[in-house]
């Protein structure tokens, strides 16, 4: 199996991209196509045991920068290193594209290039984030932020899909987020949504979750609007950057506490891989004909191989598939 890469994209590529490629090709045996300029990318890679590894350099001469328009600098720019990724997929070369680039072009890309899944009217984006016993995803986290309560439901059947096949759980608990768990709390979307989820029999809907609920595990799945997503995705980021470095001030604050937390170091570690964005890898866009991941912008080669990783696992479970099956159901 071969990933498509957005060589280019991202806070720190492509230095962290290619390494990352690398990463992934030796631990996962995975094929790896670097997109984008080639003398750049062979720079990269000389930095790096390559022998025997499955890496390919597919060359594109254009690069989407973070603060370009994403569907102009899409039409603008069709040779950019995001739409040739992307037309890997769409050719057959690749089974997913991946890209820690500008999240609006992958979109636009994937839209453009792949089109929607008949039935779906519109995509989004779902993350998988860290909970009590586990992990929850979240959808949609900042594709559509003026969704209408139908939008919602097509997002819940699709994460339980995705859920069910990448994840392994049997039958996902859906919540719609909320500022209370009555069905007559939130907006008129809100609202409408619940009355809409109620109805449908192939989804284990348990009713409206609070934000305080999201960490605590009530649900599997708990879909949203892209706007409140994302800003709860975002907000949780931080939240986390803070509780780390807390944890670092304090600890270090006396030669007593510092010796303390030598014994610790281990439980450290662990509290901060389970808060880091990085063990997660992206974000799929569910929705569009083909496996699309959106890694966070300013990913490392941790995370991009942890990328790479979601996509193989996404294109080998067939979730494009099962979505395109549930699509006479949606429409």
């Amino acid at each position: 199996m071969r990933i498509a890469l957005d060589a280019m994209g991202g806070d720190h590529a492509p230095a962290v991209t290619v390494a990352g490629a690398v990463a992934a090709a030796r631990r996962l045996g995975v094929g790896v196509a670097l997109v984008g300029a080639r003398p750049a990318i062979e720079a990269e890679l000389a930095k790096h045991q390559t022998a025997g590894l499955d890496l390919t350099i597919v060359e594109a001469s254009e690069t989407i920068g973070m603060d370009e328009h994403p569907a102009q600098a899409v039409r603008r720019k069709p040779n950019n290193s995001i739409s040739v990724a992307t037309r890997l997929v769409k050719e057959g070369q690749a089974a997913a594209v991946v890209s820690a680039g500008n999240s609006g072009a992958m979109m636009a890309a994937a839209l453009f290039v792949l089109g929607r899944i008949k039935g779906i009217d519109r995509p989004a984006i779902a993350t998988v984030f860290p909970c009590t016993g586990g992990q929850v995803l979240l959808i949609d986290v900042g594709a559509i932020t003026d969704p209408d309560p139908a939008n919602l439901v097509q997002f819940a059947q699709m994460g339980d899909i995705y859920l069910r096949a990448v994840f392994g759980v049997a039958r996902p608990r859906i919540g719609l987020l909320s500022n209370g768990e009555e069905p007559t709390k939130g907006s008129k979307l809100v609202q409408e949504a619940h009355a809409l989820l109620r109805q449908q029999p192939g989804l284990n809907f348990i009713g409206n979750v609070e934000g305080k609920d999201v960490p605590a595990g009530l649900a599997d799945v708990v879909v949203c609007d892209g706007f409140a997503g994302n800003v709860l995705i975002k907000t949780a980021e931080g939240v986390a950057t803070y509780i780390r470095q807390v944890l670092r001030e304090e600890v270090t604050r006396t030669p007593w506490h510092t010796l303390l937390a030598l014994g610790l170091r281990g439980a450290f570690r662990r509290v901060g891989a389970r808060l880091d964005y990085a063990e997660f890898g992206g974000a799929p866009l569910l929705g569009v004909e083909g496996v699309v991941i959106i890694a966070h912008g300013r990913s490392n080669a941790r995370a991009i191989e942890n990328a790479v990783r979601v996509a193989r696992q996404a294109a080998e479970q067939g979730t494009v598939a099962a979505i395109r099956a549930l699509s006479p159901v949606i429409a």
